[in-house]
């Protein structure tokens, strides 16, 4: 049967993303790597991400997810690591299931607690299971607070064949040259350091921690501590304000792409796509490219968002004019005289990074990559 011609398609560049854990692992030599394959592994596809990194040269301890079914879905597919449940579970059936299938599930609540104590209590479940006990330093979102996480991590202590890890999350690790978010960071690391040497003298032993995500791998040392959890930067994207991911050494692993569709010449005093939102100020060669939010590329993208397109003697940047349609976005090809019918167009990766597109788009990269929809096809190299 013949397959249609992809009309869009995302190259997702498997090396690229084993060079970035690489880097995770030389900013963080003494910590374990835990990366975080969540929402299909940041739209860059889980089971194909797992494979990578657990064949890649840098070790990689585990694996985290945000839902008990992403999770249960990674533990299928057996690649034999340990996998963080980061969100937890909200009832006495996800916590039996998750201890069925060795999932190490965030304990960020009381009524957990409770739920861990009822469950425990029962002995059924034989063999280590392993907890991580959020404390909330800040962030607001998870987490109990540092009394609360104190008493829940030493309830938990007590029960036999279990191994617990002390995390929080930072809130503001992203631009350390702005005083107050450095402030902001350091009350966080003073806050869970501190309940940290305390568990260390009621527990008469090492606590382990973890509290870096990407932000902080890249900008906080002091928070590398035992456990990390990059994200996105293993895609590719900077999670700092100020830095793009080439600026910090990151390799794009997701190439966005699609085709021009049509050519068309539009004159002086024209308008272009809906509502007008771009009149031509001189005569101009415009470009139709087969992507739109219908596949995942962003409505909000304004006039002037860059856009590579990829002649048979060149690769040159434009720009978006005019409103992202359903299925099409329309590009200025003034100056462009080669380009024709069935030229790729990129939209973000190899040569325009995400960092800069999802500016112009106001968002972050990690958007970009999740909202790739199922209408584009996914090339994996």
């Amino acid at each position: 049967m013949t397959e249609p011609t992809k009309r869009a398609w995302a190259t997702i560049d498997l090396e690229a993303l084993c060079k970035n854990l690489a880097l995770v692992g030389t900013y963080c030599p003494e910590s374990k790597i835990f990366p975080v394959i969540k929402s299909n592994a940041y739209g860059h596809g889980m089971e194909q991400v797992a494979r990578a990194m657990s064949a890649s040269q840098t070790e990689v301890s585990g694996f985290a997810v945000a839902t008990l079914q992403e999770a249960v879905e990674l533990h299928g597919l057996g690649y034999g690591r340990p996998i963080l449940l980061l969100n937890g579970y909200i009832n006495e059936t996800e916590l039996r299931l998750c201890l069925d299938k060795s999932i190490e599930p965030v304990v960020h609540a009381n009524y957990q607690l409770e739920i861990a104590n009822k469950v425990l209590s029962d002995d059924v479940f034989s063999g280590t299971h392993k907890f991580w006990v959020k404390m909330n330093s800040g962030m607001n979102r998870l987490g109990m607070t540092g009394e609360e996480a104190s008493q829940g991590f030493l309830q938990l202590h007590t029960y036999p064949n279990t191994e617990l890890v002390l995390m929080s999350h930072l809130a503001f690790a992203d631009d350390m040259g702005n005083p107050a978010s450095r402030a902001f960071t350091d009350k966080q690391m003073e806050g869970f350091l501190g309940l940290r040497k305390q568990l260390q003298k009621d527990c008469d032993e090492t606590v382990e921690t973890s509290m870096a995500a990407s932000a902080g791998i890249l900008s906080l040392p002091e928070a590398h501590l035992n456990y990390v959890r990059p994200g996105v930067m293993l895609y590719g994207s900077s999670p700092l304000a100020k830095m793009a991911g080439g600026e910090v050494g990151l390799h794009p692993v997701m190439t966005l792409s699609s085709r021009l569709i049509s050519i068309s010449d539009v004159p002086a005093g024209e308008s272009i796509g809906y509502n007008a939102t771009y009149v031509c100020e001189k005569d101009t060669r415009v470009g139709t490219v087969s992507i739109g939010y219908g596949d995942g590329y962003p409505r909000s993208a304004v006039n002037g968002t860059p856009v590579l397109v990829k002649t048979q003697t060149r690769t040159l940047r434009t720009q978006l004019i005019g409103r992202v349609s359903m299925d099409m976005i329309t590009i200025d090809l003034s100056g462009i005289e080669d380009a024709q019918i069935d030229d790729e167009v990129i939209l973000w990766g190899a040569g325009l990074s995400s960092d800069e597109v999802s500016k112009y788009a106001n968002t972050i990269s990690y958007e970009l990559f999740c909202k790739i929809t199922q209408r584009v096809h996914y090339v994996y190299v």
